[in-house]
């Protein structure tokens, strides 16, 4: 399995590629605000041809490049349903002042976008992505999970030491909290976790010492990042 990532732009969102090996077929994940070069270049020094790009939601900062990545490779774009309003109306995601911030911002639909159902397997180059529906960062958050690379990639429902805040539109601090709780039932320790933004971590260090999974949860959540 190969798998190379960059954070891209000014939020220092993670991006990344996935394939089976160097020379086929990959999927992209979460390009971002300026990620079409850093794609560009992951995709020729690996030599991979992209067939798919998979959103795990739809805030400015995780799908700014997503049509123009789309657009040069003629690929589709994958997104909950409850998220894909957000492709072309990024503002809805933002709170009152981000959007005053990032108001002149316009974003399109590629022209081939795909809805993402819970619990579906896609079979995308060569692999299979297992999609979970993990609301509470946003209503369409979801995570994509490589059962037989042990690898998850989380988007902004879990960090190295923290989670995904949830005082935006469409977030709710109960509700990730769950979802955190079932995406923590059901993967063993040695699963890595590619989170949104940050370093790498593991199901297991997580379990162990982040504070928003202890029995005595934070009574919020964090408010920072978008």
């Amino acid at each position: 399995m190969l798998i190379a990532g960059f954070p891209a732009g000014s939020f220092q969102t993670n991006c990344y590629v996935v394939a089976p090996a160097a020379g086929e077929e990959c999927v992209i994940v979460d390009p971002g605000q300026d990620a079409v070069e850093g794609v560009d270049e992951l995709l020729r020094e690996h030599r991979l041809k992209p067939v798919a790009v998979v959103l795990t939601h739809g805030h400015l900062d995780h799908v700014w490049s997503v049509a123009p990545v789309c657009g040069a490779r003629d690929v589709p774009a994958w997104i909950h349903p409850d998220d894909r309003h957000l492709l072309s109306d990024p503002a809805k995601g933002w709170s009152p002042t981000s959007a005053q911030l990032f108001g002149g911002i316009t974003l399109s639909e590629p022209d081939d976008v795909r809805e993402l159902a819970d619990g579906a397997d896609l079979e995308l180059a060569g692999m299979s992505l297992r999609v979970d529906h993990t609301p509470g960062h946003t209503r369409g958050s979801v995570t994509f999970g490589l059962p037989e690379a042990q690898v998850l990639f989380s988007g902004d429902l879990l960090f190295a030491g923290s989670i995904g805040r949830s005082d935006l539109p469409g977030g709710d601090y109960p509700t990730i909290l769950r979802s955190l709780a079932s995406t923590m039932k059901r993967l063993p320790d040695e699963t890595v976790v590619l989170p949104g933004h940050g370093p790498q971590t593991t199901i297991g260090r997580e379990r162990a010492t982040n504070p928003y999974l202890a029995e005595a949860a934070p009574h919020a959540g964090p408010a920072r990042g978008i």
